[in-house]
């Protein structure tokens, strides 16, 4: 009787020790204890709403890799004390969790510098890095990294990245690094030493220098169109920023911005809106590529404002298809709700109804408080 007693709580202790282990390896939310941060892939498709992605789908059939990412969720995107948003206040919202003023950069509705998320994880050993199609001081990237008043401050937001612990950036941008009204090139100062630099448009985005950080500046301002010769910058310059980031032991954060997506919605141009939308889905399609082969990558796909009202109506007997803008110019984002696609570990918290700044807190969940 003795023994059969041994031997039941022997295999009651063992069941009781076992079975937390089996349970974690059946929850597919669980984060793998020899990978303790995911890396992180937030691309934001500029003016990008739901309009602008479904005149995209009208012309690619569902070839769209957004139609991967199976967790989806909504965004409101009004700023401090405006219903309607510009890029600036938008981008800052996701970077700092703050309502602002339209114009500001990673400052609150006060102006007061808050910690952005890139700045965040920089803490903790993550590497860091933007790419976008518009200059890397524009309101979206500099949003990231920058901390200034107004995001015409573009010289300042260039000093600013000299301060900056990016370990990769590639955009436009050039004049604002070496024809500058205090007369510095920054490109020539200690600061960027740190920073392996190409400036040449015709070149690829190729890594030179593992061991040094990266900087591409591949246009003066912003980058040329999809359809005035720009190529494949986008998808190559995200590709490479992968292989650089996810070169080492430590996790990364990276920002993709469709700059140019908006820029067509502020000019009514339905081509100009497609192409880089399509152009956008295809560097979309290289990280998402990349996070199913690596397995610990979250991917967040958004947009900080619907930009031109767009509307996509029938002829008499909808065999044509006509593509009407309610408002054009400098004022013409809208209060649209925003769609926010996740694909990877952890997609699920994307999921429902919420404000702009919940990106942000959702983040700093993931990957500082967890």
């Amino acid at each position: 009787m003795k023994l059969k007693t041994s031997w039941y709580l022997t295999l009651r202790m063992l069941f009781l020790l076992l079975c937390p282990v089996l349970m974690g390896q059946n929850d597919p939310n669980k984060k793998e204890k020899n990978k303790e941060h995911l890396n992180v892939i937030l691309l934001i498709g500029d003016g990008m709403g739901l309009s602008q992605i479904n005149a995209t789908m009208l012309r690619f059939g569902d070839s769209l890799n957004l139609t991967r990412m199976k967790d989806i969720g909504l965004i409101r995107t009004d700023s401090y004390n405006k219903p309607i948003t510009d890029s600036a206040a938008g981008a800052t919202a996701f970077s700092i969790g703050y309502k602002t003023y339209n114009g500001s950069i990673g400052v609150d509705s006060k102006g007061k510098s808050r910690t952005t998320i890139m700045e965040d994880v920089k803490k903790l050993g993550y590497k860091t890095g933007i790419v976008c199609t518009s200059s890397i001081t524009h309101a979206t990237p500099a949003s990231f990294y920058a901390h200034v008043k107004h995001r015409s401050f573009h010289e300042e937001i260039a000093l600013q990245f000299l301060e900056s612990e990016l370990d990769f950036a590639a955009g436009g941008g050039l004049k604002f690094f070496i024809d500058r009204k205090d007369g510095r090139n920054l490109l020539k100062e200690n600061a960027l030493s740190k920073y392996s630099i190409s400036s040449n448009f015709t070149e690829p985005v190729r890594v030179i220098q593992d061991d040094k950080k990266q900087l591409f500046l591949k246009a003066n301002d912003g980058l040329p169109k999809v359809t005035q010769g720009r190529a494949n910058f986008l998808s190559n310059a995200v590709n490479e920023s992968l292989r650089f980031l996810n070169s080492s032991d430590e996790p990364f954060l990276l920002m993709v911005e469709g700059s140019q997506i908006d820029w067509g919605g502020h000019s009514n141009e339905i081509e100009y809106i497609i192409s880089e939308l399509k152009d956008f889905d295809e560097a979309l399609g290289n990280c998402l590529d990349f996070a199913e082969k690596n397995g610990n990558t979250l991917v967040i796909v958004t947009a900080d404002h619907e930009t031109g009202g767009l509307t996509i109506i029938g002829s008499k007997y909808y065999m044509n298809l006509e593509y009407n803008f309610s408002i054009s110019g400098s004022g013409a984002h809208t209060a649209a709700l925003i769609p926010v696609f996740a694909y990877g570990p952890q997609s699920s918290t994307f999921t429902g109804f919420y404000d702009n700044t919940g990106i942000y807190s959702k983040l700093r969940t993931i990957l500082i408080e967890n």
